[in-house]
């Protein structure tokens, strides 16, 4: 019999790459969704045909419960948050209460349904439904130490991080307290032509496919000197399906190692088109974050050596590929008119 999964934040990047990934390995996967009109379940429908949904909120206990019943996960993958920590800023209390109460009602509904008390001791039924939890290197903020692994100091810059380290926390208090098995993957910046075109990798590739086919002339940036270990998302996916696949659950970093700046992406993106960024960049100080994150770095080490996991798309390699498939779409645009909303798939 197959194993079963459970993705909250199925329809985002790391949800598609996810789904994608167990049901290569033989799964059958469900992804939790907000709404059955949610425009996005399309859209991941149509890439993924074999993924099944039900319905659910991270901000409503009960439909998780519900989900978590009716699915009967083996694992459960709790992706879904509200990712983009510019707008932490704007709306603290909603990121809040998504991206850190909702991780604890997750793990209420998995310790609900697998019927767990009290007691840290391992149970078979605490082993049956294993809870893997999206944390994240914002949590590190103002870094104590470069570069950052599992044991690092959180000093968080940004609501968002200070939701995502409740959740991280919460996680291993579970694991402690209910012998659950739950795992956090600290996951640095991971990037790929299905992120949003909110996020600065992908901002960039957008606007360079566009500056190249005349689309557009300008692209706005704020702090072009910070600092971030990128990588691609589809090799992080991966790591995180090792990590409960191991006989007991741990915390793993999972990062390249490698640093690259705002700079160096633009830099890269314009060279593959042919173009000097230097022409086309402009410094918007409104986009600039009121407190910085400046250098992420990860150490991984851990994560290699535990899960065998490496990465295989590098930093140059990635953005070559999302500069190449936002090429495609802004041709389309300019052959039929049609609108370059960075949600082609």
């Amino acid at each position: 019999m197959s194993k079963r999964a459970l993705i909250t934040g199925v329809t985002g990047q790391d949800g598609s790459y996810l789904a994608e990934h167990l049901i290569s390995s033989g799964y059958e996967v469900w992804g939790l969704v907000r709404g059955q009109a949610n425009p996005r379940k399309d859209r991941i429908s149509r890439l993924i045909p074999e993924l099944r949904f039900i319905d659910g909120d991270l901000m409503d206990q009960g439909s998780l419960v519900s989900a978590v019943d009716l699915v009967q996960p083996d694992e459960v993958y709790n992706l879904g948050a509200i990712s983009f920590v510019p707008m932490s800023w704007q709306q603290p209390n909603l990121v809040t209460e998504v991206n850190g109460n909702g991780v604890l009602r997750m793990l209420e509904a998995v310790r609900m349904v697998s019927g767990l008390s009290g007691g840290s001791a391992r149970s078979e039924a605490a082993g049956r439904i294993r809870f893997y939890q999206a944390s994240s290197s914002e949590m590190f903020g103002m870094v104590a130490e470069t570069p950052q692994r599992e044991t690092t100091l959180l000093h968080p810059r940004s609501p968002y991080g200070v939701a995502k380290a409740f959740g991280h926390h919460i996680t291993r208090n579970y694991r402690e307290s209910y012998g659950m098995y739950g795992v956090s993957g600290i996951l640095f910046n991971h990037e790929s032509p299905r992120r949003g075109a909110e996020f600065v990798p992908r901002k960039i590739s957008l606007a360079v496919a566009q500056i190249k086919l005349g689309l557009q002339d300008k692209l706005s940036l704020g702090n072009l000197d910070a600092v971030r270990d990128w990588g691609f998302a589809g090799d992080y996916v991966r790591a995180m399906h090792l990590m409960l696949q191991q006989e007991e659950p741990g915390d793993y970093v999972v990062g390249t190692g490698q640093m690259h700046s705002v700079r160096d992406a633009v830099r890269l993106a314009f060279e593959y088109v042919g173009l000097d960024w230097e022409e086309h960049v402009v410094i918007d100080p409104a986009l600039v974050r009121p407190a910085e994150v400046e250098i992420l770095c990860a150490d991984s080490s851990h994560a290699r050596t535990r899960l065998g996991w490496e990465p295989e798309v590098d930093f140059a390699e990635l953005m070559r590929m999302m500069v190449e498939s936002d090429l495609a779409e802004a041709r389309l645009v300019r052959e039929h008119g049609a609108a370059l909303t960075g949600a082609r798939w």
